[in-house]
């Protein structure tokens, strides 16, 4: 069986930490306005991104490089500095979308390996036959195939891996393919610079020509979310996925996305895969998990289900749903903690830290943590910070990082059920 790869988002040096403790084996990120996500490729410059290839290849696992962009002809040159200034760091791949691109990076850095990114679309094998010949080691395919065609590819490409996305925000337009930013507020999305107006409310009308008579078309006050799609979410089909021997590596959308989206993520599906590989697969477990987060509706997208079997696809009524959990903090060392919602003692808070973690089980001065139905919780006797002094609680804003009752792994959170929830 394809062990398949956990292929996580990295919008930051933190958020790539994260990733890689949580279960991920690769991570993808970029630097500067090559990539399609220009707002977090500003968290790196070469430097930090230089510090963070040597972080993931000292943990055995890989990073690989987006330069996904469309580029214009002005940027060639800018494109080519940028490929042999990270040639030099050697990371693990280049992510590219235009075939140019692809030209331009086999021969100025023949000894990167190149990935095919979503964006050139791959539907089929004669397209992934292209792509190979071109020198891709790995295409990503469009987000609009199905299993059954993701496995004819490989069939005809055997040596030619592949890549899905499993989970994250899906694009109303065909592959991402998108003009609605540009056309509102001047921003490329396919140069990376995306508004993401799919996700704003609208209002319809409808004009009589002969008299230019306007009626707004009735909804809500709000309008409506007519181009809005909902969340990928696949973590409950994972073992069938695996069971074809089709997919190389699961991929997660969201670099731009909150620290605790990264590591729920990758956690989750990387306990499919494993709990999958053990004959231990138990799909609403998963579903708990995915459902703390944020989102805007799940869909389980193309991959399983052809796009005319789908209509649930859009959420009409939201840009944003709530969670099932509310993040109340996280400890990037272990030892403190910095709040991000509310802490009070004598309540308590789920312990979310990395897969097959060990956490003590003490009770003194600063709290317990306890074990409950096979979760770990932990509830603060007194809230006392690193210059020892002590809050009646404590609000998300408040830089005061807390005591914990004892050392918990690095990148633990904390977080507590919503009462709507309950």
């Amino acid at each position: 069986m394809i062990i398949p790869e956990i292929v996580a988002p990295a919008g930051n040096f933190t958020k790539l930490k994260i990733a890689l403790a949580y279960g991920a084996d690769a991570v993808y990120a970029g630097v500067n306005h090559f990539s399609l996500r220009s707002r977090t490729a500003k968290e790196f410059d070469y430097e930090s991104f230089e510090e963070a290839i040597r972080y993931t290849q000292n943990l055995g696992k890989k990073i690989f490089v987006t330069i996904n962009g469309f580029h214009l002809s002005a940027q060639l040159e800018g494109l080519k500095r940028h490929i042999l200034r990270l040639k030099e760091m050697k990371p693990n791949a280049f992510i590219i979308a235009s075939i140019g691109a692809m030209r331009l990076a086999r021969e100025l850095a023949p000894e990167i390996p190149l990935h095919v990114s979503t964006q050139a679309n791959i539907l089929n094998y004669l397209d992934a036959k292209a792509y190979s010949e071109l020198g891709a080691k790995r295409i990503v395919i469009a987000r609009e195939l199905g299993l059954k065609d993701a496995k004819l590819i490989k069939e005809h490409c055997p040596n030619l891996e592949l890549e899905a996305f499993v989970h994250g925000s899906m694009c109303f337009a065909y592959s991402g393919r998108c003009l609605i930013s540009s056309v509102q507020s001047g921003r490329m999305s396919n140069r990376g610079s995306c508004a993401n107006d799919c996700r704003f409310s609208y209002e319809l009308y409808a004009k009589n020509p002969e008299n230019g008579t306007l009626f707004r078309l009735e909804e809500d006050e709000a309008g409506t979310h007519i181009f809005n799609s909902k969340d990928l979410n696949l973590s409950t089909h994972i073992e069938r996925i695996m069971k074809e021997e089709s997919i190389n590596a699961f991929k997660i959308e969201g670099r731009t996305k909150s620290e605790y989206y990264v590591a729920l993520t990758a956690r989750t599906y990387k306990m499919a895969v494993l709990d999958a590989l053990r004959g231990n697969f138990k799909a609403d477990k998963y579903e708990k998990e995915i459902a703390t987060l944020k989102n805007r509706g799940f869909t389980d997208g193309y991959l399983i289900s052809r796009a005319y079997e789908k209509a649930d696809t859009q959420n009409f009524n939201s840009s944003l749903e709530q969670g099932s959990h509310q993040v109340e903090a996280i400890s990037l060392d272990g030892e403190f903690l910095r709040c991000k919602g509310k802490l009070e003692p004598k309540k308590s808070y789920e312990i979310l830290s990395p897969l097959e973690s060990e956490i003590p089980l003490v009770d003194n001065e600063f709290g317990v943590v306890f074990k409950e139905n096979d979760k770990y919780f932990v509830e603060f006797k007194k809230l006392v910070a690193k210059n020892n002094k002590e809050y009646s609680e404590i609000h998300s804003g408040n830089e005061n990082e807390i005591k914990m009752p004892c050392e918990l792994p690095k990148f633990s959170f904390l977080r507590k059920e919503i009462d709507a929830f309950c």
